[in-house]
């Protein structure tokens, strides 16, 4: 893959993920937790494969 589409996919996962923790905040309840905690877990996949280059 080049690096072009690895920028642009991570990208688009960035503002995905951001949008599902940012629209989580909206729902009250068990179900906005779950949502939140969702895009949580994609931002620190997001970052733990960025980083696992430099170890």
């Amino acid at each position: 893959m080049s690096t072009k589409v690895k920028i642009i996919v991570n990208a688009v996962l960035f503002i995905l993920f951001m949008a599902l923790v940012i629209g989580g905040q909206r729902h009250i309840g068990y179900a906005g937790l779950g949502v939140m905690l969702i895009g949580l877990a994609g931002l620190l996949a997001q970052l733990w494969a960025y980083n696992r280059q430099y170890q």
